[in-house]
């Protein structure tokens, strides 16, 4: 809502903005200018809308925000200070005549009073009294948004970039697992085909073959069912089969007793096999029941490394959030063991330690930028132990009961006690030339700061730096 209120010369003279102005330009604004009040939660100005106004903050809060991929909103920041202005910021950079939209969205966080002054007049008033001022902020703000827009595409592109390498890594292994596990299983079960072949050409009536068909499916049960066996009964179970089998004439024998000890068998079961197929035929039966147990082995194998792709998939699709609302109530493990997942491939060499607070409970949060926040300081922490040393993620509940922690902790050299205070500054950073943009912490600190209401505190000493990320449970809201 807004009355006919004006400030006089003396009052705009107290607002930075115009504390250098002459008493004809203060006289000149005082004429134009009105004051206007916004109740809390009020929209002050939305983005998109053509820009009418120009307005400076007397007293209040205000929040500025700006819509994002998806639809959301990403507050940019909130203010009270004093002489703080919103609203058209560019009226005088667009040609006369052109429209100007608001760039973002002001919100009253607290009860608002304002100056507000028409656009038109702001631009004139810009041009006219400041015309190589004018000419420097055009060059500025054009300049300035190509920097920010080819920064925020490169940040992007590395943070993908990451993501593929460290799922394209930790999904080699399973898959070069199938492939030969599918390989070696074709050729235990052309093995398996002929020794088969080789026992019914051998007169092997429809009873042996039913009795060495029942041990064949009473082995393969055995090789989950078996009971556990200490590794000196294993020893001994396996020396005693062996023996017996080096005896019956059985190639190979101290490598198929293994075998057959894990599945449960023992020198009576194989003795009954001999019963029943004579010793002439007792080779291929043997044989037969050895590549059905590797055949068996091998399909367990290939299902623990499907498994294993599935998991990774979850893990990446948890890590992106794909198909998923912005604002989710979730468990903060589950982004946490997603993100160490994708990183797998950087943690080679360093230990890294779980202290989790499994009783925490659910927070409402934006879990994909979360998991950016984790693989920021994971990476971090890995670079300044340069791939060597202990990572430990800890979790806990926070001094308030509506708030948690988590910690990242590192045995690197630590932040050298000067420059902690400049460590969340954007373009500052402590790597070598080329190796950050300074913009790492800097997202960080506006993710879990500005988006999610929460606080980011660091620690360091020689040896143990530690961050601190600090979140509300109850969501942004709160």
């Amino acid at each position: 809502m807004s009355g006919e209120e004006r400030l006089t010369p003396a009052e705009l003279k107290t607002l930075f903005l115009f504390e250098e102005l002459d008493d004809d330009q203060l006289a000149w604004l005082a004429e134009r200018g009105r004051v206007v009040e916004y109740p809390v939660g009020a929209v002050i100005h939305a983005e998109g809308d053509i820009a009418t106004c120009f307005l400076v903050l007397l007293s209040g809060t205000l929040s500025m925000s700006r819509r994002v991929q998806g639809g959301t909103e990403l507050e940019l920041f909130r203010t009270d200070y004093r002489g703080a202005y919103t609203g058209a910021f560019g009226a005088w950079i667009v040609e006369d005549g052109e429209p100007h939209n608001y760039a973002s969205t002001s919100r009253a966080v607290r009860d608002c009073r304002f100056l507000e002054l028409p656009a038109s007049d702001m631009a004139w008033a810009v041009k006219t009294w400041f015309p190589m001022a004018a000419h420097l902020m055009v060059g500025a703000a054009t300049q300035g948004r190509e920097a920010s827009e080819m920064i925020e595409r490169h940040e992007r592109l590395v943070a993908l970039g990451a993501v593929t390498a460290g799922l394209t890594h930790e999904l080699n292994n399973p898959v070069a697992a199938v492939g030969r596990a599918a390989a070696t299983l074709r050729e235990r079960l052309n093995g398996w085909y002929k020794e088969l072949g080789t026992l019914a050409d051998g007169g092997v009536d429809g009873h042996q073959l039913s009795v060495v068909a029942e041990l064949v499916a009473k082995a393969v049960a055995g090789r989950s069912a078996a009971p556990h066996l200490s590794p000196m009964e294993a020893s001994d179970r396996e020396d005693a089969l062996g023996e017996w089998l080096e005896d019956h004439g059985v190639a190979d024998s101290w490598d198929v007793a293994p075998a057959l000890v894990a599945a449960g068998l023992d020198v009576e079961a194989v003795q009954h096999l001999v019963d029943v197929l004579g010793p002439e035929r007792f080779p291929s039966g043997l044989a037969s029941l050895v590549y059905a147990l590797d055949s068996d082995s091998l399909v367990e194998e290939i299902g623990e490394a499907t498994g294993r792709i599935s998991g990774l998939l979850a893990s990446a699709k948890q890590y992106t959030q794909m198909d998923r609302g912005p604002l989710q109530t979730f468990e903060v493990h589950e982004g946490l063991e997603a993100t160490l997942t994708m990183l797998g491939h950087e943690l080679g060499n360093v230990d890294v330690v779980r202290d989790y607070d499994l009783s925490l409970p659910r927070i409402a949060a934006y879990p994909a930028e979360l998991n950016q926040v984790w693989t920021n300081l994971i990476e971090n922490a890995v670079d300044a132990m340069d791939g060597r040393g202990i990572l430990t993620v800890r979790t806990r509940a926070g001094a308030d009961a509506d708030r948690l922690v988590v910690e990242f902790a590192d045995t690197g050299p630590g932040v050298p006690s000067e420059l902690v205070d400049r460590i969340f500054e954007p373009f500052f950073t402590t790597k070598e030339i080329g190796k950050g943009t300074g913009l790492g912490l800097d997202i960080v600190w506006r993710i879990v700061v500005i988006r999610h209401g929460g606080d980011v505190r660091l620690t360091s000493t020689p040896g143990h730096t530690c961050f601190e990320i600090e979140l509300p449970v109850r969501g942004p809201q709160e």
